[in-house]
């Protein structure tokens, strides 16, 4: 594709070329997008997609990467991240949050305007829109129990607007990840509450998640959904796997539902690793593990 022409079309839009994605996943792996962008407005996002249709160059949004693997050899075309738009709003009791801010800074405006109902999602990585492409969700909630719409872009540019029942919502699964439509904002409608009861609810939380998981090290999160009638870690371990190390990626002895970088893992340690897991836990128990984490690049 030619970056100079993109730059010259869309001189207000910050442009990146061949630059790796390993700067930006949480797993910190992933290799280079063709040109990396990073809109500040509707506008903007609207004249990406539309130069990119125009110019049959393919494109993707990323979110902020959180729960994501982008293979080595890296994405062709144009990535977009949303960290930009990221402006959060509390009107009475709702909450409306663009695309672009992360769930965690959500979860905070809630608790100082003294709003109960995203507790739950206190701890949770990722960006508002990537939390609502997945039906994020912990500790008994889900992003399905507080949302009540969403505007989108659609492929063509379209601007729309998604009801809770568009999404169709189900466990780690929306109707986003049919159709490639663009979050730029959701609304949440949330519950007044006392502000000790509900910070005193994100601190016990907060305290579990740090107890449990291995957030000094960089993952991408929960790899694997919860197979109907298990658990993920408790096979992982039964399995004999925890502590199994491909290259730098390893199986976290902390939480087995974790694969860390725990030494300049590439993509492929992770990718090898997780089909390790499936193959070993299918073979064990005939439980099929299906992933969570969204795996996307070139092979």
């Amino acid at each position: 594709m030619d970056t100079k022409k993109m730059q010259n079309t869309l001189p207000e839009l910050k442009i990146l070329v061949d630059e790796p994605l390993a700067n930006y996943t949480y797993t910190k792996t992933g290799g280079p997008a063709d040109a990396l962008v990073f809109p500040k407005n509707r506008q903007e996002l609207k004249e990406v997609v539309h130069y990119a249709n125009m110019e049959g160059i393919s494109w993707q949004v990323l979110g902020n990467a959180s729960n994501l693997i982008v293979r080595d050899s890296g994405i062709r075309g144009i990535v977009i991240l949303l960290s930009e738009m990221a402006e959060v709003v509390v009107e009475n009791q709702r909450i409306v949050a663009e695309s672009g801010a992360k769930l965690i800074d959500v979860t905070k405006k809630a608790l100082d305007a003294s709003l109960s109902g995203l507790e739950f999602a206190c701890g949770i990585p990722g960006s508002i829109g990537g939390a609502v492409y997945m039906n994020a969700g912990a500790y008994g909630g889900e992003i399905k129990d507080v949302l009540s719409a969403i505007d989108v872009m659609l492929e063509d540019g379209t601007i729309t607007t998604w009801t809770k029942e568009d999404l169709s919502f189900s466990y780690r699964h929306s109707a986003l990840q049919q159709q490639k439509a663009i979050v730029l904002s959701a609304s949440f409608d949330l519950e007044a509450g006392s502000y000790p009861v509900i910070a005193e609810k994100m601190a016990e939380l907060t305290d579990l998640r740090e107890s449990k998981q291995p957030l000094e090290y960089p993952s991408c999160g929960s790899v694997f959904k919860r197979p109907k009638g298990h658990y993920t870690g408790p096979l992982i371990i039964e399995a004999g796997l925890q502590g199994y190390q491909i290259g730098g990626a390893q199986v976290s002895t902390k939480h087995a539902g974790f694969i860390v970088n725990i030494d300049h893992a590439t993509a492929t340690d992770y990718i090898q690793l997780i089909h390790h897991i499936q193959e070993v836990v299918k073979e064990k128990f005939d439980v099929e593990l299906e992933t969570e984490v969204r795996i996307i690049g070139e092979e």
